[in-house]
């Protein structure tokens, strides 16, 4: 069954060209794109020449957006005795030992990021079923697995993502709104284009960047020039 696409889409990509955009200029595309009656965020798609199957061949880590992220992140922290009050003291939206894990486990998702203290995650482990599909199991790699609870809860909310690449090596993240400047989200995407090639896997071989798209939420996708993009020098985003 062929998917109905909507006048208003069919409209938007006409304004689209079939090429790569110079990266201000697609940042430029895709504010002018994003007509929807709710704030859209602003997201890039990237598919990088890897096989997430092998080990040496996977990434995931964070990117602290330098402009945030627009959004606002509810934080909820599993640790034990004082950490839970120190969690509390520093930001944190929810917090508790064993008692959240139970809640959790039984459906209780009011949160966009779990932090957890390393005592805890033997504990945390049980809920990798519920936590795993939706991104959301704490892990050291990404910064979510620490003692330092006050730096990482700082961190997460005022920009701070975790990502990684799905099972067909592409890495999605919202990366602002847009309503954010042009320039703005060229510097979080910037951010974040020196950031997955920090962390290129060291099984990657060959040709490591295949494309780029950035589209609004509910707009349609842009491709971006992956060399304009990689050559660009940003000094806000170093």
């Amino acid at each position: 069954m062929t998917r109905k696409v909507s006048r208003r889409m069919r409209e938007l990509k006409g304004k689209v060209e079939k090429k790569a955009y110079e990266p201000l200029e697609a940042l430029n595309l895709l504010k002018e794109t994003a007509t929807a009656k709710f704030q859209e965020s602003a997201e890039v798609h990237i598919r990088l020449g890897i096989d997430p199957k092998y080990t040496d061949q996977q990434i995931r880590t964070t990117v602290a957006l330098p402009k945030g992220t627009g959004q606002v992140i509810r934080v909820a922290v599993v640790a034990r005795g004082e950490k839970v009050a120190e969690a509390t003291n520093a930001g944190a939206d929810i917090a508790g030992s064993e008692e959240l894990i139970d809640e959790i486990a039984k459906g209780m998702m009011d949160f966009d990021l779990l932090i957890a203290t390393p005592d805890m995650m033997p504990k945390v482990a049980r809920l990798g079923r519920v936590l795993g599909p939706r991104g959301l199991m704490p892990s050291p790699k990404g910064g979510s697995v620490t003692t330092d609870l006050a730096g990482a809860i700082a961190e997460f909310k005022a920009g701070k993502l975790e990502f990684r690449a799905d099972r067909t090596g592409i890495v999605h993240i919202s990366f602002g709104k847009a309503d954010f400047s042009a320039e703005d989200l060229l510097v979080n995407l910037k951010a974040f284009q020196e950031c997955v090639d920090r962390n290129r896997p060291s099984g990657a071989k060959g040709r490591y960047w295949r494309s780029v798209f950035v589209s609004s939420t509910m707009g349609p996708a842009i491709e971006v020039d992956v060399n304009a993009l990689r050559d660009l020098k940003i000094e806000a985003a170093a």
